[in-house]
């Protein structure tokens, strides 16, 4: 299950990436919002943020309009890993050295079939390990 959640500039992008998802036969627990009417986006970054940290999902997608703002509550939050990430090679090397657990992006700077590779490159990214989680360790360690 994937955590998914917009503000209102994110909105038109979290769902065509449902839809996107949906149609691969991934699902996603939609933590809203649900309209473009304006909102306030710590709110519904914060919601899947928690359902990833909880387990509750296995990895997340945030969107906003520039994904700076949301990227950074979802990092507020215990346990999260979140890359913020505008063509797939982010989305790669954040899942290999990174172990990133949740994926930001900007509703106004990666369009819908944009956004499809990155979510389709984070998805299926493997963490490699080795020295990498030796690094995972030193940034977990400074949550404690």
């Amino acid at each position: 299950m994937i955590a998914i959640a917009s503000d209102h500039g994110g909105y038109q992008l979290k769902e065509h990436i449902k839809a996107y998802l949906a149609a691969k036969g991934i699902t996603c627990e939609d933590f809203g919002t649900n309209s473009t009417e304006s909102c306030d986006y710590p709110v519904f970054g914060r919601a899947a943020a928690e359902a990833v940290a909880s387990g509750r999902c296995e990895k997340g997608i945030v969107i906003c309009t520039t994904g700076i703002g949301i990227s950074i509550v979802a990092n507020k939050v215990k346990g999260i890993r979140c890359a913020l990430c505008s063509e797939p090679l982010s989305a790669e090397l954040c899942r290999q050295h990174n172990n990133a657990n949740m994926l930001a992006m900007g509703a106004g700077i990666v369009g819908p079939n944009l956004a499809q590779r990155i979510v389709d490159t984070f998805l299926s990214t493997e963490f490699e390990g080795g020295r990498h989680a030796r690094r995972v360790g030193l940034i977990t360690e400074m949550e404690q």
